[in-house]
């Protein structure tokens, strides 16, 4: 038995197809096969049924698989540990993030991450909060940036930012010409959300458990743009977390951002890593990058300006352009 072997065993079991585990393990189909085969004979016991269709792991399988994973975790933990003891700052971090936060952050954190830690591969995985987790516990990710709470006695935790929520609602809204709102204000609201599996759905069905508002039925976006598109199309109103309305995201038209007095609601952002993982000394130095981000990127009070097409509807309203002149598109 070696961790070759090991290593082909773990990659069926995720791809569950000779084919694919045999692309991702970089060897031909007829060579994963048979060193599979070799180790089922070496261990007296079948490890995967073959189906015409996909292949299933046995019990035995199933538990060999599971204790596989945690040796060739422990592998790259002693690789981890020779790499940072030459140069700590050095190699490669895996590090996952979820896709209501990802898109937003990283602009502002891979460049400083960067210049920082020059010598540094930073590989990024963008999945739901549960995939992520899942990953972290299997040792296929170093670190993940999460929404906080995550219940986990082998996980540390990092606390790195708090960002708030800001009202969005089409233009010409009743609730747009408020320059600020209570939670209460949303007690006769329907919110549009996110579908099942993204942790912001939960933080905003908290906000509309706190504030008396509901879920809007008949619709669960995918996406964070796909919410913000359904907004200015008079769809409904729904909540967006502040760096998702920041710089370099374009401003949407037809889109009122309204912020909540006092302690807005808010998402609390943490960096989580495996207690037994030997990069704890180098993570805790990275987190230091997000920690550092500027204070107005986090500030609702701070937004960009309106999109430039309202003063253009303003001016023609006063001297109307030539017909033969081009239309000005509005900046991004």
């Amino acid at each position: 038995m070696n961790l070759r072997d090991l290593s082909y065993l773990v990659s069926l079991a995720e791809h569950k197809h000779f084919g694919r585990a045999a692309q991702a393990s970089f060897v031909s189909q007829p060579t994963l096969s048979t060193q599979i085969k070799k180790l089922e004979d070496e261990l007296g016991v079948a490890l995967v049924e073959r189906t015409p269709r996909k292949v299933l792991l046995t019990e035995a399988g199933r538990e060999i698989v599971a204790r596989a994973r945690e040796v060739l975790t422990e592998i790259e933990q002693i690789k981890a540990i020779a790499r940072h003891t030459i140069d700590p700052e050095s190699g490669t971090l895996r590090l996952g993030i979820f896709p209501t936060l990802g898109p937003y952050l990283l602009p502002h954190v891979v460049p400083q991450a960067s210049e920082r830690f020059p010598r540094l591969e930073l590989l990024l995985v963008e999945e739901k909060t549960d995939a992520l987790l899942k990953l972290l516990r299997e040792g296929r990710l170093d670190a993940a940036v999460l929404a906080e709470p995550i219940h986990d006695d082998q996980l540390h935790a990092e606390f790195l930012f708090e960002e708030p929520f800001l009202l969005a609602v089409p233009e010409h809204h009743e609730l747009a010409k408020r320059k600020t709102l209570k939670l209460d204000d949303l007690s006769d609201q329907s919110l549009l959300l996110l579908e099942d599996g993204h942790c912001l759905r939960d933080q905003a069905l908290e906000v509309c458990e706190l504030s008396g508002a509901s879920e809007k039925s008949g619709f669960r976006a995918t996406s964070l743009e796909t919410l913000r598109q359904m907004v200015a199309a008079n769809v409904g109103v729904t909540l967006l977390p502040t760096l998702a309305v920041k710089p370099p995201v374009a401003r949407s038209e037809n889109i009122h951002l309204v912020q909540f007095r006092g302690h807005a609601p808010s998402r609390r952002i943490a960096m989580f890593w495996r207690k037994s993982s030997a990069l704890t000394p180098f993570l805790k130095k990275f987190v230091a990058v997000f920690r550092e981000l500027p204070r107005t990127l986090l500030d609702p009070h701070t937004l960009p300006d309106p999109a430039p097409h309202s003063a253009q509807k303003t001016r023609a309203r006063v001297a109307p352009r030539p017909r033969h002149r081009l239309k000005e598109m509005p900046s991004r």
